[in-house]
């Protein structure tokens, strides 16, 4: 089994600053033995079949066995051991969706797995996770844990956890590995299978909620307190989706960098590549060249107090272009620049187009007119691009887990996104060579796309959501969540190299449109914008030096645990980069639409900076 890249998405920025993961604890009586007595809290439950109830013991390697070797001490829990007695219980919820055993689109149901601390450990709650990238994975196989971070939180925190597959077992896998993706989401006729795609969209998320309340009930004879979500790109796309279609599930829900507007930013990916084809010929820039350009738009844009921090704080006011830097050009083409890196004139504009965003013609308007940050979706414009200085490619995954983690990549594209354009047209050719179907594989047929036919899969997609079980969970009612006193709190990292920070932006702007401004809703939904820090990466940027201060995941959820619990609203929050960063830095990050402000004083001290 492979590690994919949504198991990966929680555990790496749970690594980033790791917090205390602890909570009060609240005794209760009537708990249940951890054997398969278990299995009657599902008896009356004709869809739902227990797969596994296993007890592991304090001292115990959390493990069945067959959980893949993590990348030597990139995790302090690493195939973690036991601190406390743990109870696990594998589900499936059906009815999933029937077919040949070794297509993609065959599924036996929702695979649920859930951990549960000892009653007298308990703290009364529910804090569920959501997975990333298309999800997939053993949730409802007794052969292997999902996700580590569940029983790391049953054990140091004392929750009831959860986590799904997101209704089919097939493991994601890394970016740009050919072990699968969203092509569980087309039947081996070549037909888009609606019961699958339904599942991943929204009905897992629903299912999870449900079935760990029905366990936590029974086995410690009490319903939890307090229900939490939390979850990371897709999860954080998966929090959304409750928040919008089912509002009574979570009392708090956690959505970092979400994937929300899902068909626009998937297929929006796939332009970088487009950009490549049509405008050079297929040849890719070398990621030299694409460092020499986005570094020095970060030299020529991260100045704050005097001082070069290495990253963009306002990407708003950044508006250098390539085309007219001399010292990035080859001298062929007007430029200073006479090492191998240098680029072509082309070469620069095609990365212009690439900051600006997927447009249906391939146009990019001048960065002295509009930079790509300064204005929303409308004309040519279909979606938006990443700010200068991200690194394109992904260079801290890319480098890591030698895979194709970003858009710009030399060996190919980002696989989830011709994933999507695939099923957005419903022809599994236009899929690269990991989208698997029995009508037909994926054949690379998307470098044949016209700029025009690459938004048509855009249109195409956002037409079919019905079909898609509403995935991108774009829906700005958030009046019954509101209603029921829910809290919804998001972070997003600017120089995120898969989800373009701008789409959480407009979202938010759009849903304090409907309720009634901005004031309206920050009584139950905050955004904080986070200067320098990627995707799943502590560093977004092309710089390896930048440094930025990082969000603490665990951090966050004990905010909104304090929100829902007490009453106690998130304001400016305090961040700090890694102790082991040559250059220790202090920042703050604000409630959107507020944004950290530069005063005066020490660049990388906190102090020397308001929100405004």
């Amino acid at each position: 089994m492979k590690l994919g890249i949504h198991r990966l998405l929680p555990l790496l920025f749970a690594v980033m600053a790791p917090g205390a993961l602890y909570g009060q604890a609240a005794p209760t009586s009537g708990e249940k033995q951890c054997d398969d007595s278990l299995r009657a809290a599902f008896a009356s439950d004709p869809e739902t079949r227990v797969v596994l109830v296993r007890q592991f013991r304090a001292g115990e390697k959390l493990a069945l066995g067959a959980e893949p070797p993590l990348p030597a001490g990139l995790l302090a829990y690493d195939n973690p051991t036991a601190a406390n007695d743990l109870c696990m219980v594998k589900i499936i919820v059906g009815p999933g969706n029937p077919g040949p055993a070794d297509a993609p689109s065959t599924s036996p149901g929702i695979g649920i797995e859930i951990w549960l601390p000892r009653a007298e450990k308990w703290n009364g709650r529910i804090h569920a996770i959501g997975r990333g990238g298309y999800a997939g994975g053993p949730a409802g196989s007794p052969a292997a844990i999902t996700d580590f971070l569940t029983p790391v939180i049953a054990d140091k925190e004392g929750a009831v956890s959860s986590v799904s597959d997101g209704g089919h077992p097939q493991e994601s896998g890394m970016p740009g590995q050919a072990s699968g993706g969203g092509d569980f989401g087309m039947n081996p006729n070549g037909t888009l299978n609606q019961a699958l795609l339904k599942d991943f969209a929204t009905r897992s998320l629903h299912v999870q909620a449900l079935k760990t309340k029905t366990l936590t009930q029974f086995f410690y004879g009490k319903p939890a307190r307090y229900a939490f979500w939390d979850g990371v790109s897709n999860g954080g796309r998966q929090a959304y989706a409750l928040a919008q279609y089912h509002p009574e599930d979570f009392d708090g829900i956690l959505g970092a960098m979400p994937a929300i507007n899902w068909t626009r930013f998937i297929i929006a990916d796939l332009y970088p590549q487009i950009v490549f084809q049509h405008d050079l010929g297929g040849r890719v820039p070398s990621e030299a060249q694409q460092d020499l350009v986005s570094n020095a738009a970060i030299q020529a844009c991260d100045l704050v107090g005097g001082q070069h921090l290495g990253y963009t704080m306002d990407p708003a006011a950044c508006r250098y272009d390539p085309t007219q830097d001399r010292t990035v050009l080859c001298k062929s083409d007007g430029g200073t620049n006479r090492t191998t890196d240098c680029v072509t004139r082309a070469q620069a504009q095609a990365i212009n187009k690439i900051w600006y965003g997927m447009t249906v013609d391939g146009s990019v308007p001048s960065p002295s007119v509009d930079n790509g940050w300064d204005k929303g979706i409308g004309g040519a414009r279909r979606w938006y691009g990443f700010p200068r200085g991200t690194s394109l490619y992904n260079a801290t995954l890319s480098h890591l887990f030698k895979v194709n983690a970003g858009v710009t990549n030399v060996s190919g594209p980002f696989t989830h996104s011709t994933d999507g354009v695939a099923l957005a047209l419903v022809n599994p050719t236009m899929g690269s060579t990991n989208f698997r179907n029995a009508s037909g594989d994926g054949i690379d047929l998307w470098k044949t796309l016209s700029y025009p036919q690459l938004a048509n899969a855009i249109d195409r997609g956002i037409a079919l959501q019905p079909l898609f079980g509403m995935i991108d969970a774009d829906s700005t009612d958030l009046s019954a969540f509101k209603a029921r006193g829910g809290k919804l709190l998001t972070w997003h990292g600017v120089h995120d190299e898969a989800i373009p920070v701008q789409g959480t932006i407009d979202y938010y702007g759009k849903v304090a449109a409907r309720m009634g401004g901005v004031s309206a809703i920050q009584d139950f939904y905050r955004v904080y914008i986070v200067p320098g820090v990627g995707h799943a990466t502590p560093n977004g940027t092309a710089n390896p030096n930048a440094f930025p201060p990082v969000p603490d995941r665990d951090a966050f959820y004990q905010l909104l645990v304090a929100w829902v619990e007490n009453g106690t609203v998130p304001e400016r929050i305090e961040l700090q980069n890694s102790p082991r960063a040559p250059v220790r830095r202090s920042q703050p990050i604000c409630p959107f639409p507020q944004m950290a402000r530069y005063t005066g004083g020490d660049p990388n001290i906190s102090a020397s900076y308001e929100c405004s």
